[in-house]
């Protein structure tokens, strides 16, 4: 398509914004939902949904920068991102990082997910060479569809209680290649409750542009795999670390790993039992973390010489936990975005190239449906 062509329907998309806003305010301030998932229920638009500039938090963290949405310098709204959330962040192997976002608003069309005013894409990603973080995170570059917006990159039908969206949950490179774990959701329910057909990993080799499903690594939502259905990769001496959860928020947490070229390859998985690796038997593994685990991520943190996770608890907090080994034991919560400053944020993942005392992270505020950057100072 003429590139001039997809420029004039961005621009027209960007100035239909505010003939948008004044029709879906009411209707969308009034349903939205403390920290929910069900993305029908949110209003991208700055100013009629409260937003108007960075939240001021006390305490540890504080907040850099809009990663996402109108607020930002990245201006999503030109790739028709007005507003979306999650922001999962793993580096390529090749001086980039990847982040991967969910459910995405936007305008015109497609416009698939029932009850929704919004033009949705289920999964979105974008790129970024940034390593001055102290400002904010740059993207350089999305995949676009022939509109010329950020293209969902795994196809959902958007159908309740078949398919509603396919939300991405973690990612990793292995020698060039790019794995991104998915959950099929299969109904929202109740805030913070929903509920999955499945999860898998998708597969792409050209740097995030195109994806395709490995059907050998489909995890059915019963017994075991249950618990594996969102949580966050980890790479760490020669394998990659997959920290589940069951479907939703407030769960328990568990890991498994497997050497990094057989990441594909579900029976060379081991699951810790608590004490030891149990190979090729889901069904053995047992939590590592208890105290209610939300979206999460972990990382090797050089600094303090643990491991870091950062997930929400049950009051909604942004919490993290260190731990001397990838298994535990999983120290206590550190609150570093108090629910009471922050109401209805989710989601923590950490930015791998944070360095030093420096902690950055991705979440998402879902009273205005969109990713912030922070950072906090890790004390020794």
């Amino acid at each position: 398509m003429d590139q001039r062509v997809i420029g004039h329907r961005i621009a027209a998309r960007a100035g239909a914004v505010g003939a948008t806003a004044t029709l879906v305010a009411g209707t969308l301030l009034a349903v939205a939902a403390p920290a929910g998932a069900n993305p029908n229920t949110v209003n991208p638009i700055p100013g009629l949904n409260g937003t108007s500039g960075l939240p001021q938090l006390p305490g540890p963290a504080n907040a850099v920068a809009q990663a996402t949405g109108m607020l930002s310098p990245n201006r999503t709204q030109d790739e028709n991102v007005l507003g979306t959330d999650l922001g999962i962040m793993w580096d390529n192997g090749n001086g980039e990082i990847l982040t991967a976002f969910g459910d995405s608003a936007g305008l015109g069309v497609p416009n698939l997910l029932a009850g929704s005013l919004w033009s949705w894409r289920s999964n979105t990603l974008f790129r970024s060479a940034d390593r001055d973080l102290y400002d904010g995170m740059t993207f350089d570059s999305t995949p676009r569809d022939l509109l010329g917006q950020s293209k969902e990159l795994i196809f959902s039908p958007k159908i309740p209680y078949v398919e509603i969206s396919r939300i991405p949950t973690a990612g990793v490179a292995v020698d060039g290649v790019q794995y991104m774990s998915t959950m099929s959701v299969k109904n929202w329910g109740d805030p913070g409750k929903w509920e999955t057909n499945f999860a898998d990993i998708a597969v792409s080799t050209d740097n995030g542009e195109n994806w395709v499903e490995a059907p050998e690594t489909r995890r059915p939502n019963v017994e075991g795999n249950r618990n594996f259905q969102m949580g966050a990769f980890m790479k760490d001496g020669g394998y990659v670390y997959q920290y589940g959860t069951p479907p939703g928020r407030g769960q328990l947490a568990y890991v498994a790993r497997v050497p990094e070229r057989e990441i594909r390859n579900l029976g060379a998985y081991e699951y810790w039992n608590g004490g030891e690796w149990k190979k090729g038997d889901v069904n053995a593994a047992a939590p590592i973390v208890f105290g209610g685990v939300g979206e999460l991520s972990v990382q090797y943190n050089q600094y303090l010489g643990q491991y870091l996770m950062l997930t929400t608890d049950n009051l909604n907090s942004v919490v993290m936990r260190r731990s001397p080994t990838p298994t535990g034991p999983w120290g206590p919560p550190e609150v570093l975005v108090d629910t009471r400053a922050l109401p209805s944020a989710y989601g923590a993942y950490i930015h791998p190239w944070s360095s030093g005392p420096d902690l950055y992270f991705l979440t998402t505020v879902h009273s205005n449906y969109n990713v912030l950057l922070l950072r906090t100072t890790l004390n020794r």
